[in-house]
């Protein structure tokens, strides 16, 4: 089967990029920086959902599916900066050329990754390919790139189901329930920036692996609806991901199989 990336992120307040633009001296802290952004988002957009440009990725979780192979994984703060973090990201995807697999990647995750790659110098040569300069190697790309919101090298699930209409999208969490998957255990997005400022930068990766598997899961019962596999290649395929997570055996995953009917 052809390479395939499932991912995910999560983010908290740039607080140093806040900073700078607000010329915010070091008296406030990074709570205070912080609840200053929200609150001026607040009054003028009534929520307090950052603009993706101020919002710092603290973790990216994948599920590579390649070959026999089938892998789970994080690169994640404090242990990486988030420069690192994001060109590792571009690199697998230089690496591999895969499918990349995501719940709302292109309407979230994705113009975050763009944002913040170019703040810190990124390098992603194969994912901007378009099969239209000198630097493309592929003229396949101009045909099926992960920048088209119709093509399927980047496939968005969540776009892809609502007919790219954002009043039909649902969340990733409900719907993997209804099929049967365990979905969301214990934490979403909006507590993050809450566990991370209690220092559950552990916790924070263990979900959002979690997202990654469940986004994975949808994706082949996906991939069954519209006839690329048999009910058996899917209940095999599914199988060797429940399979998968059993020989990893760490407590979220312990956690997540439980939950899975």
């Amino acid at each position: 089967m052809k390479a395939v990336l499932a991912f995910d992120i999560e983010t908290i307040p740039d607080v140093g990029g806040l900073r700078r633009l607000h010329a915010l001296g070091a008296a406030l802290s990074d709570d205070e920086v912080a609840e200053l952004a929200f609150q001026q988002r607040r009054a003028n957009s009534g929520h307090d959902f950052l603009p993706l440009h101020l919002q710092r990725v603290a973790v990216i979780s994948c599920l590579l599916r390649v070959g026999n192979d089938l892998r789970v994984w994080s690169m994640a703060e404090p242990e990486q900066g988030e420069g690192e973090i994001i060109q590792r990201f571009f690199d697998g995807v230089e690496k591999y050329t895969p499918q990349i697999v995501s719940w709302n990647g292109g309407g979230f995750d994705l113009p975050v990754l763009h944002y913040r790659g170019l703040v810190h110098g990124v390098s992603a040569s194969r994912y901007w390919d378009l099969g239209d300069g000198d630097y493309g190697d592929s003229r396949d790309f101009k045909w099926n790139n992960y920048i088209s919101r119709y093509h399927t090298r980047h496939l968005d699930l969540m776009d892809l189901l609502a007919l790219y209409q954002p009043r039909a999208s649902v969340p990733l969490d409900e719907l993997a329930k209804l099929i049967g998957f365990p979905g969301k255990l214990g934490m979403d997005g909006s507590k993050v920036w809450q566990a991370w400022q209690a220092g559950k930068a552990a916790e924070i990766r263990n979900y959002c692996e979690t997202d990654v598997v469940n986004t994975y899961l949808v994706s082949v019962r996906f991939r069954l609806m519209r006839g690329e596999i048999s009910p058996v290649e899917y209940d095999a395929e599914v199988a060797f991901v429940r399979a998968a997570l059993t020989k990893i055996g760490t407590p979220h995953w312990q956690e997540f199989l439980a939950a899975w009917p």
